[in-house]
């Protein structure tokens, strides 16, 4: 639909459907400019080898021989490629793949229709599974062994059980929280996989090659200092390389180098170790506030004005990741090199946590 021109008669229809079109053309060019970068081969895929070369062995198994693809399971923090890692095994086995979440499955006849659109060794994804209802999981039990699917019809005494036989499929599940998983579930997935912060070598290589797909000049250094701030997440590489491509265009010649990444990136309030406000202000109120805990995450919380679980699935687990905090039975605790990337003098107990980033590349 064409969008309408303002007139001089007070219509501002024409600009309301306008600025609608407007929104969902953006919302349709940011899944495809996220759609062009997901790698979609197993060569293509970079990190995780170790991962990547268990995948490649148990694909080319199920694709050679004509048997279903076991029920694989991956975890890890946002951002890492669990999805994309879906969608590269559904392309390596020439299947058809249905995306779906945990929040989104509310009822049983929800997942009935996923499953009665799959085709024989297709692929069932579901994000954030550790979120699905009880119901809903237990009813997801007998199609993950028997593929077979239980429905009752009608209600109260005269409700009738039937069973539909479902065609072999696989299911991929992805979770951020996988001690949320109950011990049912977990078990009747052939596979699970820990994904990993990726290395800096990685992330260089993501940068660049997304750098490419995106037609925008990037060299080495470059490249290494967007990958050096993105928090071990191919994601947030991607992410911080568009930003700093915007700088790039605006403000020099739509190359990136060191310095043009640099001073974008500080001008973005994204230090040299990847960290955001919210970290660094979850860093000084744990330093400042409580001494250097240990404090409860809820206190910690309160004190940012933050949801408990941002903290505990966003924040965290990077801090954790680099050792800027330690987890004690008692709370959150502070380590030296937390102190020392904050500016701040180290009191004697807190734990020396390493050396940073270095810890992490």
């Amino acid at each position: 639909m064409a969008r309408k021109k303002h007139d001089d008669s007070g219509d501002t229809g024409g600009e309301v459907a306008g600025d609608r079109e407007v929104v969902a053309g953006e919302r349709q060019g940011e899944q495809a400019w996220q759609a062009a970068l997901r790698p979609r081969t197993f060569a293509d895929y970079i990190g995780q080898k170790e991962l990547i070369d268990n995948l490649r062995v148990s694909v080319q198994a199920a694709r050679d021989n004509g048997w279903p693809l076991d029920h694989f399971l991956f975890a890890g923090p946002p951002g890492l490629g669990k999805t994309t890692l879906a969608h590269v095994i559904a392309n390596e086995l020439g299947v058809n793949l249905v995306v779906s979440s945990g929040p989104a499955i509310d009822h049983k006849g929800m997942l009935a229709s996923l499953l009665t659109q799959l085709g024989e060794r297709d692929a069932l994804f579901i994000d954030e599974i550790h979120r699905l209802s009880p119901i809903v999981e237990e009813n997801l039990y007998p199609a993950m062994e028997d593929f077979r699917f239980d429905l009752f019809i009608g209600d109260g005494p005269h409700a009738k059980a039937m069973a539909i036989q479902l065609p072999r499929f696989t299911l991929l599940g992805a979770t951020t929280r996988m001690g949320l998983l109950s011990g049912p579930l977990l078990d009747r997935f052939g596979f699970h996989w820990q994904l990993r912060y990726y290395e800096l070598d990685d992330l260089t290589a993501i940068v660049r090659r997304s750098a490419r797909l995106i037609g925008v000049t990037i060299d080495g250094q470059g490249a290494v200092e967007i990958a050096r701030r993105a928090r071990g997440t191919p994601r947030i590489a991607n992410r911080l390389l568009r930003r700093v491509r915007d700088f790039a265009a605006v403000e020099g010649d739509g190359s990136i180098n060191a310095a043009v990444a640099s001073g974008a990136l500080d001008r973005l309030a994204v230090d040299h170790a990847g960290l955001d406000a919210l970290d660094r202000g979850y860093l000084g109120v744990l330093c400042e506030r409580f001494d250097g805990g240990p404090a409860g995450v809820d206190a910690i919380a309160a004190s940012l004005s933050e949801e408990r679980g941002t903290l505990e699935e966003v924040v965290e687990p990077f801090l954790l990741q680099i050792g800027f905090i330690a987890r004690t039975p008692r709370g959150r605790v502070a380590t030296a090199a937390a102190y020392g990337h904050l500016g701040l003098a180290a009191p004697a107990k807190a734990p020396s946590g390493g050396s940073g980033q270095g810890r992490l590349f």
